[in-house]
């Protein structure tokens, strides 16, 4: 004889789910309406004015800097560089002179990089003015 139960094994995990749907949603809604009660009703002053802090443009507003991009490249060397270091390090016992020598030549391909990068004026900062 088999015993079949009118409630589903999951039914108690599907009422958790809807309920904490059902507050997340509201919880959210909540703070909208909350917020906009208390918003500064004045957005035209907001709109023209400089987001957060920073110099008055005097050029185009929307001029960025090359200098940023050659920075974030740099800055991705460097970090690809970690990447590849840890876990060479976590094996280097096992890896023995070969391992040494693998990364004496990973670093000095890096430094070749980073060398290239000081001479072509990358880490030079430029005044946007």
């Amino acid at each position: 004889m088999t015993h079949s139960s009118p409630i589903h094994p999951y039914l108690g995990i599907f009422v958790m789910l809807v309920l904490s749907s059902l507050i997340f949603f509201g919880l959210v809604f909540l703070a909208s309406k909350i917020g906009n009660h208390f918003a500064a009703k004045n957005r035209k002053k907001l709109s023209s004015g400089i987001y957060e802090c920073g110099p008055i443009p005097v050029k185009q507003a929307n001029k960025i800097n090359s200098q940023f991009f050659i920075t974030a490249l740099v800055f991705i060397l460097l970090d690809i560089e970690v990447v590849f270091l840890f876990p060479w390090a976590l094996i280097f016992r096992d890896l023995g002179w070969f391992g040494l020598w693998e990364i004496v030549i990973f670093i000095l391909l890096l430094g070749v990089g980073f060398i290239y990068a000081y001479k072509k004026g990358a880490f030079a900062w430029q005044s946007i003015r």
